[in-house]
């Protein structure tokens, strides 16, 4: 494969692998601080070193804005990359689409659980006002959208679905410090393999370090990230209850 096919980070020309950095040392923001940013970067392997932002955070530790030269390509041909490939519908077409292959109201609980207090997510995909110009689920006519809120147990989410008959059990996780959302996200998913109601409803989960890849390798159905929205989330829910419905009657 020739260079020019090759993916290189751009500056000020196509190409030139000039990239931008921000990062902090534990050192005083003074030249000793400086050479030391500098050293860092170029043991890592970049060159045409520039340390461009000096901040001082106060107890011994500074942050840099530094800008460089890698020679470090990407091959578009090594690029393997797991996504939701269900088609997006807006509002009306996801009702309609409800309407003609299931039939009823599709019932989704929705959760920030355990100790994430950040319903920004949740609030996005589910609260009737949305965000960015799409409806969130409580505004669909075909979804009974149900909104727990923030630092809501796994038990008491899967106690709710229960109790609600619930199509899909949708989670957001914002807080991901140590890695904490995937403990979450994994235990969920043992409850509720425990008590069995891990295959009668779909397990979607979101957040800001979510992927679909992650998703699935935790156990769930699809996973969206940032820059999805729910016409993401219902058009994936509509049509991957309407295939399920068509599984069971072929398997009948």
């Amino acid at each position: 494969m020739s260079k020019k096919t090759m993916i290189r980070p751009y500056g000020d020309t196509s190409g030139d692998g000039k990239i931008q950095l921000s990062f902090s040392l534990p050192v005083p923001p003074d030249a000793f601080g400086k050479e030391a940013a500098r050293l860092l970067l170029k043991s890592i392997g970049f060159e045409e070193i520039e340390i461009c932002g000096v901040r001082d955070l106060r107890e011994g530790y500074t942050h840099f804005i530094a800008y460089a030269v890698t020679s470090a390509f990407v091959d578009p041909a090594n690029i393997k990359v797991k996504v939701v490939e269900t088609p997006v519908m807006d509002m009306e077409a996801t009702d309609a689409y409800i309407r003609e292959n299931i039939g009823r109201e599709v019932t989704v609980v929705g959760a920030c659980i355990e100790s994430d207090a950040h319903t920004v997510g949740i609030d996005a995909i589910m609260n009737m006002k949305g965000y960015n110009h799409r409806y969130g689920l409580e505004r669909y006519q075909w979804f009974n959208a149900i909104n727990l809120g923030a630092q809501v147990p796994s038990e008491e989410l899967l106690r709710r679905a229960r109790a609600e008959n619930a199509d899909v059990i949708l989670v957001s996780q914002v807080v991901t410090q140590k890695n904490i959302h995937i403990k979450n996200l994994t235990r969920l998913i043992e409850l509720a393999e425990a008590e069995q109601l891990r295959d009668k409803m779909l397990f979607i989960c979101g957040g800001p370090r979510i992927s679909h890849e992650l998703a699935i390798e935790l156990g769930y159905d699809a996973g969206f990230g940032t820059g999805t929205y729910s016409t993401d989330v219902a058009s994936f829910i509509a049509i991957t209850l309407a295939g399920r419905k068509i599984d069971k009657q072929i398997n009948r």
